[in-house]
């Protein structure tokens, strides 16, 4: 192989054994290319050129010496580091091309256009250094990338610029920070067939949630346009979640989140000829509301990621372009993702807020911790000496000239940016907190201001006024113990429900809707169900903002809610989740939008229309219909088969006949699919008419708060009855013995929810003596509380 030979390599002809030839990006690109292509896996046609090409650069130009002058200069004589990499970079773009180089290029560049069949193919530019995306370096944004290239003369300029960005200020720091030699890092530059994603869309997917390291998703952020602006963190995108493990299976669309983003402006090709080659322009009205993939795009992009992180053997990041000619999807990049893949397995660190406070500002949580300082307001990374340790880095958005700064701050908070944005990505890298997305801090939070950043309460973060106490928690998984009776969790909040996957649980003993459909829907599901005769002006209003690219209003409601509780069931598939069907009472739901309306005005909503007497009214049984509708979309089509429902507040078997008689009529037949339903046991009645609820379902789960205040007659809201509101009364103590025989006896589980055994251990040793089957805590309580457990079961002798 001569010289020109070996300065560039087409994709097809590179796999994973040539990263010091090409670098990692570009090995990945060809590894896909020759392995992946089989399995379906679009990836652009390209070539790159060589680590060799780097060197015989350098030494056509003889810059080698010059650089290490100007880095000594940088080391040893105090030289600015501005300085340093802007002389560096400016010998290195004045420099000439080797003929035999030049040539080479060329001639790759037309191979290129002889396979697209197009003659000077618009081409994306992209640096991969030799060191780049290893699993123990992440190089991502440290280089520059051109998009929209066309012809010889911009390419090899393109190209050049790429070598040139080997020592941008922050690639320098990089690998001082890291120990890599400048010198014996070489850089090979990708030529990749652009894809017309300046009128399709692009982004960002990772095989693993960024978050929590959970590792059965896939999650995608999307943009119109070129994906840049993802990276970049200057657009707020669209983001989805796919259940992994449900992918495959035949019939089932395990889409358990679809969250549409501003998505205001868009990187598109240049008009003009001989501007830069690409332009950020807003987007249409109608864009930012619309969702830049289908379902079917998305399970595509989801199906591939999973093949590529099977065939690397690790959690990938990725980043995809749609077509918006061909309407083809391709993957244009993949490396291993590098945070959350590293992180110790068995520890876990928990946050808690110990105090109120008023919210300010509120974006997307990245990470799960809190901090607390004054806000430092900046525009722009060169004011990096007023910003001082420790502060509460504000901003519109971040680029890898922020690092340095970020590296100082306790929290970080943007106006733009999702989950793959830069701010996003390196918070994540060193550990700090940060909302991103925003939309307004930079207007709303003053420089100097004390503020509490809380990440620690799921997928929505806040920024609070003042400093607000909080605690955390080292849980170490190793130290907690096996127990016979099942300890389960109660969760409400979706996208907090990924944060506790690595705890030993048994299931979800209760999933409360009212928090979707309080926080995510906000809307009365009667009001939904009569649209077409709603007369509150202002509530329309507010509806049609909510349900923007929903033509069907009730659509709107059952897919929120399906999804909602997919993600819960998600986090410990395929242990069961008993879901508890709605249980607002009448005031709660007034409050809905639409929905004072549709509610009377009870004396006592406690005792008033609630739960199981709802669901067959009249009055509430279409928006019962959509309930139902959303369990069997997350059932059958998600493929969620582990729920459970659950009837809350069934005050007598006649009522339980009519309630199951309406779920049978919405599709969700007892015993049908698989299908099982729980009873809450909250009401006295419950137990004393034990035997005839257990012909009717299939488990009970204690309510402990509404049996206590039942049975003694104790409003549970009373500062001046407090003193008297006890779970471990012996009368409620009783009841739930008596329960837990009977339904034993008829074949029947029966498990308790409520606070007791985490407030009262001895509490949890009697229901261990009963023989309860299972517990259910609040994940903050769930160590405490499984300890507790092992002890009554050893002390019983069960252990």
């Amino acid at each position: 192989m001569n010289h020109a030979e070996s300065y560039t390599r087409l994709y097809s002809d590179l796999d994973n054994d040539d990263v010091p030839e090409v670098g990692g990006k570009n090995a990945s690109l060809g590894e896909m290319t020759q392995r992946l292509a089989g399995a379906g896996i679009h990836v652009p046609e390209g070539f790159a050129t060589t680590a060799r090409a780097y060197r015989d650069f350098l030494a056509h130009n003889q810059l080698s010496n010059d650089i290490e002058s100007l880095l000594a200069d940088y080391h040893e004589q105090g030289k600015s580091l501005e300085a340093t990499g802007a002389a560096i970079r400016t010998r290195l773009i004045q420099s000439e091309w080797p003929e035999a180089m030049a040539g080479a290029i060329r001639e790759a560049y037309r191979t290129l256009a002889r396979q697209i069949g197009t003659e000077s193919p618009a081409v994306a530019v992209r640096s991969s250094a030799t060191a780049e995306d290893l699993p123990d370096a992440s190089f991502a944004g440290q280089h520059e990338t051109y998009l929209n290239i066309r012809g010889e003369s911009d390419l090899l300029d393109a190209c050049r610029r790429c070598l040139a960005s080997l020592f941008t200020d922050r690639a320098i720091a990089y690998r001082d920070n890291h120990g890599f030699d400048h010198l014996r890092v070489a850089l090979s530059v990708g030529v990749q067939r652009m894809v017309r994603a300046d009128i399709g869309g692009a982004g960002v997917m990772f095989s693993l949630d960024t978050e929590t390291g959970f590792p059965d998703v896939v999650l995608i952020d999307a943009v119109w346009g070129l994906g840049e602006t993802v990276v970049q963190g200057s657009v707020d995108p669209d983001e989805y979640r796919v259940f992994k493990p449900l992918l495959e299976r035949d019939g089932c669309r395990p889409l358990i989140q679809r969250r549409i983003g501003g998505k205001a402006r868009k990187l598109v090709y240049a008009k003009k000829k001989g501007d830069a080659p690409t332009q950020l322009v807003d987007t249409d009205e109608a864009d930012r509301i619309r969702p830049v993939l289908s379902d079917e795009q998305i399970l595509q992009l989801a199906r591939w990621a999973v093949k590529i992180e099977a065939h690397y053997g690790r959690p990938m990041d990725m980043e995809w372009a749609l077509d918006g000619d061909s309407g083809e999807l391709f993957i244009v990049q993949a490396r291993p993702e590098t945070v959350q893949s590293r992180k110790k397995i068995g520890a876990l660190k928990s946050y808690r807020l110990m105090q109120d406070g008023e919210p300010l500002v509120s974006g997307d949580a990245i990470g799960d911790a809190i901090a607390a300082g004054k806000v430092c307001r900046l525009d722009k990374p060169g004011q990096a000496a007023e910003f001082p340790e420790g502060g509460i880095l504000v901003t519109a958005m971040t680029d890898p000239d922020w690092v340095p700064i970020m590296k100082r701050a306790g929290a970080i908070v943007t106006d733009h940016g999702g989950r793959t944005s830069h701010a996003a990505i390196v918070s994540r890298e060193i550990g700090l907190p940060a909302v991103v997305g925003t939309g307004d801090a930079t207007a709303q939070l003053n420089d100097g201001q004390a503020v509490t950043v809380s990440c620690a309460e799921g997928g929505t973060g806040t920024v609070y006024a003042g400093i607000l106490e909080f605690e955390s928690q080292d849980i170490n998984l190793d130290d907690i113990p096996g127990t016979r009776t099942q300890v389960m969790l109660i969760l409400a909040d979706p996208a907090a429900a990924l944060r506790w996957w690595r705890l030993p649980v048994d299931g979800i003993g209760l999933a409360r809707m009212e928090f979707i459909i309080n926080n995510h829907i906000k809307i009365h599901p009667m009001a939904l169900a009569n649209w077409d005769t709603l007369k509150d002006g202002e509530a329309k209003t507010r509806i049609d903002a909510l349900t923007q690219g929903w033509p069907d209003k009730q659509a709107f409601f059952v897919d929120t809610l399906a999804r909602g509780i997919g993600s819960i069931a998600a986090s410990c598939y395929p242990r069961p989740v008993i879901l508890r069907m709605s249980d607002f009472k009448s005031n709660e739901y007034a409050r809905l939008i639409g929905g004072a309306a549709f509610e009377p005005e009870e004396e006592n909503p406690m005792l008033g229309w609630r739960g199981a007497s709802r669901y067959y009214s009249p009055d509430y049984q279409a928006g019962f219909a959509m309930e139902c509708r959303a369990v069997k979309r997350l059932r059958e089509e998600m493929g969620f088969d582990n729920v459970i429902v659950m009837i809350p507040f069934c005050r007598t078997p006649a009522e339980a006949d009519r309630v199951l008689a309406v779920m049978a009529e919405n599709g969700l037949t007892r015993g049908v699919r698989g299908l099982q339903v729980y009873v809450m046991c909250e009401i006295p009645a419950n137990v004393i008419l034990a035997a005839a609820f257990a012909d009717r379902f299939d488990g009970f789960s204690i309510g402990s708060n509404d049996l206590t205040q039942l049975t003694l007659g104790v409003d549970r809201d009373s500062d001046r009855l407090a003193k008297l509101f006890d779970e471990r009364d012996e009368a409620v103590k009783t009841l739930i013995g008596q329960v837990i025989e009977t339904a034993h006896s008829k074949g029947r589980k029966v498990g308790l929810c409520g606070q007791a055994p985490s407030d009262h251990p001895e509490f949890a040793a009697f229901l261990v003596e009963a023989g309860i089957d299972s517990i259910s805590v609040n994940p903050d309580s769930f160590v405490a509380v499984k300890q507790a457990v092992a002890r009554a079961e050893h002390a019983a002798g069960r252990g």
